[in-house]
């Protein structure tokens, strides 16, 4: 599945956020627990990377009350083997929680607390992963706008927290390619994207063969149903019957089950569920490498016989 979904205030925010980059002591990342990897966004290592600079970063893994905890803990681990990480698990709903990272930012930009300055930090992350509700709880009143629909957040704020920490708000950009193609359906399912700009079935069928493999028990009791079918389509019209979702003549309303199906994901109402593991995403990362490497081999091939036609 491929996504276009590229606001123009997107492309307006990563041109604000390299100019303030420069000046800001580290970055908070906020990343959906249930999709750490799919819900980090590229553009912040291409950023540093481009510009020569490196900054500790602090990855908030926002919404561990819906994720599996046992995936949470694999992925915090996994995050802080990298250089200048910092891992926080915390779900907005408990300020006490989300508050450990006012201490963590003085913890991690030592220069600036001996010298008595303000840490600067940028906070960053892709559409509907809880942001402007954590910003709102550090801040202690009403700050960012929030919402369900992602891309409420369409300029940059700046707010002083206390012991000493400035908060650079952004809005949450996502890319313009989405190269693994299995975090687009992630990014989908958890509404990091706007539904306008899906098909519920599509992503609904792939959501359904993943709960099939890893949390099979979840879904027999959750629906009832007597066993998972080995077709995907039978099992999603096995729910339907359950949960009366039929058409006139018995048919299944295939398109409310998939409705159905990925509101009770996002609700939390399956159960606690993580979409990726950190083995799963370096396999996957793996065979993205060699899908672009055959890539550019075509497209070298096809250039090199434009060149043989000319001559």
């Amino acid at each position: 599945m491929t996504i276009q979904w590229y606001p123009g205030h997107m492309h307006k925010a990563q041109k604000e956020i390299k100019q303030v980059l420069p000046s800001v002591d580290l970055i908070i990342e906020v990343v959906d627990a249930r999709i750490p990897y799919s819900s980090a966004n590229p553009v912040i290592a291409e950023l540093e990377n481009n510009r020569g600079l490196t900054r500790p970063i602090i990855k908030l893994m926002n919404k561990t009350d819906l994720a599996d905890p046992e995936i949470t803990q694999q992925w915090c681990h996994y995050l802080e083997r990298q250089q200048g990480v910092k891992a926080l698990p915390i779900t907005a709903h408990k300020p006490e929680q989300v508050k450990k990272v006012i201490q963590l930012c003085r913890k991690m930009a030592p220069h600036r607390v001996d010298k008595e300055m303000p840490v600067r930090a940028m906070i960053m992350g892709i559409p509907n992963v809880g942001k402007s509700t954590i910003i709102n709880v550090l801040a202690g009143r009403i700050i960012a706008k929030v919402g369900n629909e992602p891309a409420v957040t369409q300029r940059q704020q700046r707010i002083d927290l206390e012991d000493g920490v400035t908060l650079y708000d952004t809005p949450g950009i996502l890319w313009p390619k989405i190269e693994n193609t299995h975090s687009s359906y992630r990014l989908a399912i958890t509404g990091a994207i706007k539904d306008t700009a899906l098909e519920y079935d599509d992503i609904a069928f792939y959501a359904l063969e993943y709960f099939v493999e890893y949390y099979p028990q979840l879904i027999l009791n959750k629906f009832k149903i007597d066993q998972i079918e080995s077709q995907t389509i039978d099992t999603l019209e096995a729910i339907g019957r359950k949960r009366g979702c039929l058409k006139a003549g018995g048919r299944v309303d295939l398109d409310k089950v998939c409705k159905i199906l990925i509101n009770e994901f996002r609700s939390a109402t399956l159960g606690e569920i993580s979409l990726e593991t950190p083995e799963m995403i370096e396999r996957e990362l793996i065979e993205v490498e060699k899908q672009k490497k055959l890539k550019e081999e075509k497209d070298l091939a096809r250039k090199n016989n434009r060149k043989k036609k000319k001559r």
